[in-house]
């Protein structure tokens, strides 16, 4: 996106063609390190799913670029980058060392699998830039097979807490601290081949950083990160100076419960205004700090929040330290969206989805009419299965997340079966989870009657079957929405909620909590687990009767569904419409 030549004109020296050259180089270098560790890693976590991130930041630990991967991994890049400096003088950093740390408190992580490895870069004496990565380690320990039960009740039960440690020294890798955290977790190879490959990514990454200052010189290097970010600073005052001024902008969301099932509801609630040229996001009644395991630590926290602001502001804009000058978060210390340690985290993104959902909710009426949006399915839900497989004995995890229905928009329907918000992982193929675990999938496809009706519909939400092949298969999983669905805009209707379901459509049907920390199944015995649709987008009377036949005769709704949200004459006419068709095409 070209930016207007007044966004550069109050930049002293400003090379617009520069820095887009640049910028676009920091951005060859971190898909360069996100490829690497795609094809090196071990684990399906990184392989297939892609749930992994990595960052390129100076040498004052500011973010330049970030690859475009998981946006909430955004607040352990920085947590990682701002607690090393933190921990270390810097004379006591040095070429060859790289560092790691997971922990939510100590060490600036969102949740403890998700093991984060920064490694400086030096040219000469000098430490000019930092590379780091993150990836979500299937186990790291805890009272539970994949290190995050919904139901813990302190970060002790969630697994290994790591604070900024070195994990090499002028080169060389400290065996011992590998070897402390792969006997911490259930795959202990799994963890000790994904973390040097994490270890081996970055190396990589430096050396495509210090190729990248040969070729400008560090003077030029330097120049080229103060131009891009002063550039995206005052590229995101321009769109906040162009917002509704007024009262804030209010938005509450709604928890299922606190992390435990006899939960009550939770608010998540946003308030949007501009104060003094800053965009203040205030989260001000909030629910409180929450038992169960969805509390979202600081840098979870900001991670959400900027995605928000860089989504609906400006999609194009580089996320880096630029941007996070001009934003003001206010979170009340105690809350939901502000734990105390040792509250637990383990499960933050079910609380990180709803909370994007809440601040994009609450922008709805500052931005332009013609990009607004209905509340999307806003959750992360997910399942784990574990056990011994029964041909050798050894221990298998196997987790995935599953998409759900997008909002409807303004000038469309929602999209189908998608991550919103801050999740952009993979889905584990079937493929590639009955290769590796004793597991078979029997269903795979979009919830029918999922979508809220509207002008335009929302998405559908995804259903997945899987029968387990051995006894005492332990199941985990994560949900919500499963009490209200998401809510319609311009007089939509509200989205499907969500289901789990143990052996569905058989005598032993057993509706299951939107939150399981263990459960044990049998061979033959089925999980079924159906995610929420996205809400829709204006009046239901106005969809055009040719949308309504089109979604009865794919299936996307059944005619009851039909006759509820769109009444009887408009489904009548859709009717028609279909028989005629029919009549034509046997003519």
């Amino acid at each position: 996106m070209t930016m207007p030549n007044r966004a550069a004109g109050s930049i002293a020296g400003f090379d617009a063609i520069a820095m887009e050259v640049f910028a676009n180089r920091l951005l060859s270098i971190t898909e360069t390190m996100a490829i690497n560790m795609m094809r090196s890693s071990f684990s399906a976590q990184i392989k297939e799913r892609r749930d992994f991130s990595v960052g390129l930041f100076d040498g004052k630990g500011r973010l330049v670029a970030q690859g475009t991967h998981i946006p909430v991994h955004l607040g352990s890049l920085m947590g990682v980058v701002e607690g090393l400096l933190k921990r270390y003088p810097r004379e006591e950093i040095r070429p060859g060392d790289a560092f790691i740390s997971n922990d939510p408190y100590a060490a600036g992580g969102t949740h403890l699998p998700d093991i984060a490895v920064g490694t400086p870069v030096f040219q000469g004496d000098e430490l000019i830039a930092f590379v780091v990565n993150i990836g979500h380690h299937t186990d790291v320990g805890g009272a539970v097979p994949g290190s995050t039960s919904p139901t813990a009740r302190s970060i002790f039960e969630e697994g290994l807490r790591l604070p900024v440690m070195r994990v090499c020294r002028e080169g060389e890798v400290d065996e011992d601290l590998l070897n402390l955290i792969a006997l911490n977790s259930r795959l202990p190879e799994e963890r000790l081949l994904d973390l040097r490959v994490q270890i081996a990514t970055n190396a990589r990454g430096s050396d495509a950083a210090l190729e990248l200052v040969r070729r400008m010189g560090v003077d030029g290097f330097k120049a080229r990160i103060h131009d891009l970010l002063a550039y995206t600073k005052r590229r995101l005052d321009l769109r906040i100076a162009g917002l509704a001024a007024g009262a804030p902008s209010r938005f509450t969301a709604w928890l299922d419960d606190d992390g435990l099932p006899d939960g009550e509801m939770v608010p998540l609630c946003a308030a949007v205004s501009v104060e003094d040229g800053k965009l203040v996001i205030d989260l001000t009644g909030s629910g409180p700090e929450a038992r169960g395991a969805i509390n979202i630590a600081e840098n979870a926290l900001r991670a959400t929040a900027y995605y928000c602001v860089k989504a609906l502001l400006d999609p194009e804009l580089m996320a880096n330290s630029g941007m996070m000058d001009s934003i003001v978060l206010r979170a009340p210390e105690g809350t939901i969206v502000n734990p105390r340690s040792p509250a637990p985290v383990g499960s933050r993104t079910i609380a990180c989805q709803r909370l994007a959902g809440a601040i994009f909710g609450a922008f709805q009426p500052l931005v332009d009419p013609d990009t607004r949006i209905a509340s999307a399915y806003d959750v992360l839900p997910s399942f784990g299965f574990s056990g011994h497989r029964p041909e050798n004995g050894s221990f298998y995890i196997c987790g995935e997340t599953v998409g759900g229905g997008g909002g409807g928009r303004c000038d469309g329907d929602g999209m189908d079966g998608v991550h919103v918000h801050v999740t952009n992982s993979l889905n584990l193929p079937t493929e590639a989870m009955e290769n590796e675990f004793p597991l078979h999938v029997e269903e795979y496809t979009l919830v029918r009657d999922s979508a809220g009706c509207g002008r335009w519909r929302g998405g559908m939400g995804i259903a997945r079957t899987v029968r387990a092949l051995h006894d005492r298969t332990n199941l985990e999983a994560r949900s919500d929405r499963h009490k209200a669905g998401a809510p319609g805009a311009e007089g939509g209707g509200h989205g499907g909620v969500g289901r789990v379901t143990r052996n569905p459509g058989t005598g032993r049907e057993q509706a299951l909590p939107s939150k399981i920390a263990q459960l044990l199944i049998d061979t033959g015995e089925t999980v079924r687990i159906a995610t929420p649709g996205g809400g829709g987008f204006g009046n239901p009377a106005e969809r055009p009767v040719a949308l309504i036949a089109a979604d009865l005769l794919n299936d996307i709704m059944t005619e009851e569904h039909a006759r509820t949200g769109y009444g009887d004459a408009l489904v009548d006419q859709a009717l028609t419409l279909l028989r005629e068709g029919r009549r034509k095409s046997a003519a």
